[in-house]
């Protein structure tokens, strides 16, 4: 074979395989920084393994809300089903009973832990998958 093209096949092959680690590399990245978001029916109806990282969105139900020093607990419901939330810290300041909420943390033994809180923009926010009307 051809010094030269010997060379062009080894430098062919080395941005090839170059290229393939890095994109394997960027594709792992994203997956790994994957959070998924679910409603209190979507979560009843899969099985989440406790260490997966993921978002419920839904209403804080009327009167669920207790607080105990810096740790508050809450249900999170899409009017079909509901869910318990617990999170320790400070919750938003827009954050109240009957507004939409969503939630980032890990669901273990049908209660979800919270690691951080969002509660509503505006007035007409509603979380996806939620056909509610809105009274305004």
């Amino acid at each position: 074979m051809n010094p030269t093209r010997k060379k062009r096949i080894y430098s062919i092959l080395f941005v090839f395989l170059f290229s393939v680690s890095g994109i394997s590399l960027i594709l792992y990245s994203l997956n790994s920084n994957l959070d998924f978001f679910f409603t209190p029916t979507e979560l009843k109806n899969n099985n989440i393994p406790p260490e997966k990282r993921i978002k419920i969105g839904g209403m804080v139900l009327e009167g669920s809300v207790e607080r105990n020093g810096s740790e508050i607990s809450f249900v999170i419901t899409d009017y079909e089903n509901s869910i318990k939330v617990i999170f320790d810290g400070i919750v938003p300041d827009l954050f109240q009973e009957g507004s939409g909420v969503v939630a980032l943390g890990f669901l273990n033994n049908k209660i979800f832990y919270a690691k951080e809180v969002l509660a509503k923009h505006d007035e007409n926010y509603m979380p996806p998958n939620i056909d509610i009307k809105n009274d305004s």
